[in-house]
């Protein structure tokens, strides 16, 4: 299946939800992290049940801290 993530064309094996794609990005997902699927945010509690579909478009953002 074909996927753009964060806006990047990918590849995907089989079936994968967006928590497998998280924790393929984001070493530490725990805090500071937002996820939105073909531009709706995907609530954290949703990610492990939400699955991707060809053509789908994630954006995966951390929040960072600076200055």
């Amino acid at each position: 299946m074909t996927v753009r993530i964060n806006g990047e064309q990918r590849e995907l094996d089989g079936v994968t939800s967006v928590a497998d794609v998280v924790r393929s990005l984001v070493e530490q997902a725990e805090r500071g992290v937002a996820v939105a699927l073909d531009g709706d945010v995907v609530p954290r509690s949703a990610w492990e049940s939400t699955m991707l579909r060809d053509g789908a478009r994630l954006e995966v953002l951390r929040a960072v801290q600076g200055g």
